[in-house]
């Protein structure tokens, strides 16, 4: 054994000790942020009293009577539950596209994958299905359609000419990005009833509001199998990153591999965005941190990108919850106020490398 494959093995455990550490340690702070995000809010619930309705609740025992158990199980619970699997779900598809189309500053929200499934969505909306309660199968297949048909013609776009270019890429995103957005206004102001028309446009900016346990069950089950996909494709991401000739000469076939890819994020957006709203820079940002942390090799990245995307929009959604007395602010809101510096720094560190 040379002295090079010797360092490498060496370092394995210790590479695998890491990542269990970052996993643990997420693990964790995920589990103290749905407990505060539980506990916060315009009644403040002893972090005890949370644990003791959600025991009972878990157990079949007769919850006690009054407001709190009203306030833990039914209104904060589901959402902050739905604030981790929406989070898990944008970190999964920050990753993947990133590698896909390999560039570190893409993510569903700047190449115009959530504005397709935001316009599907809407459509369906105006239509006649409710944006509280009508957030079912037919949207989240309305929104999975729009979010497949704007990454195919972002992607062609950028693929004009037979050759492919990141900036283009972005360029072509938000393009088209902010064409489906206008279009997605228009159908809005179609809208004939004013309190639908306002709520669209809240729930258009990400909002978790209204969310229920009925709510949780398709975006679960949809990042559990998107999770399950793209950790069986792993070894093929890593692949990619390498460029299509190399992944080629490796036994990748490309062409399959980017339509399963397709298909997968574009699924995920379209139902995380049937159920949140557009929510940009999450999957922007997850990705990097989770690099720093674990390194590149997406078959621990990608399980740690969907913890660090939990852990970040439970806080998120709580901070957009609790920060101003009077009124709630869109998790989109927050979210831009923390990613918009990064793709900033981002693109100038891209700049003077160029």
């Amino acid at each position: 054994m040379t002295a090079a494959a010797t360092a490498a093995t060496d370092r394995r455990p210790a590479r695998t000790a890491r990542v269990g550490l970052v996993a643990t340690a997420l693990t964790a702070a995920l589990v103290a942020a749905l407990t505060l995000a539980v506990s916060l809010g315009a009644v403040d619930i002893p972090i005890a009293e949370v644990w003791t309705v959600v025991g009972r609740r878990l157990t079949g025992a007769t919850p006690e009577p009054g407001t709190r158990d009203l306030i833990v199980w039914q209104l904060r619970a589901p959402r902050a539950l739905l604030a981790a699997v929406v989070g898990a779900g944008l970190g999964l598809v920050g990753t993947a596209v990133q590698a896909m189309v390999r560039n570190p500053l893409a993510d569903p929200y700047l190449l115009g994958i959530s504005s397709g499934a935001s316009l599907g969505a809407v459509a369906v909306t105006v239509l006649g299905a409710g944006i509280g309660t009508g957030l079912g199968f037919g949207v989240s297949a309305a929104a999975f359609a729009g979010a497949l048909a704007s990454f195919a013609l972002v992607w062609a776009m950028a693929r004009r000419g037979g050759g492919f270019s990141p900036l283009r890429l972005v360029l072509a995103g938000v393009g088209i990005g902010q064409f489906l957005s206008g279009f997605t206004s228009f159908l809005v102001l179609q809208a004939g009833d004013e309190q639908q028309t306002r709520g669209i446009l809240f729930w258009l900016m990400g909002s978790l509001g209204g969310a229920t346990w009925s709510q949780l069950a398709i975006p679960t089950a949809a990042v559990a199998l998107g999770l399950l996909a793209l950790q069986a494709r792993a070894r093929p991401l890593n692949a990619l990153l390498m460029g299509d000739e190399t992944a080629a000469g490796l036994g990748v076939d490309v062409t399959r591999l980017r339509r399963e890819l397709f298909a997968v994020t574009s699924l995920l957006t379209g139902v995380l965005v049937a159920v949140s709203g557009a929510i940009g820079f999450v999957g922007l940002l997850v990705p990097h941190v989770c690099r720093l942390l674990v390194g590149g090799d997406h078959r621990r990245l990608l399980p740690v990108s969907a913890l660090a995307g939990a852990v970040l929009l439970v806080v998120v959604d709580t901070v957009a919850r609790t920060a101003l007395d009077t009124q709630e602010v869109p998790i989109g809101v927050v979210t831009a106020l923390l990613g918009a510096p990064v793709l900033l720094y981002l693109l100038d560190r891209r700049l003077e490398r160029s």
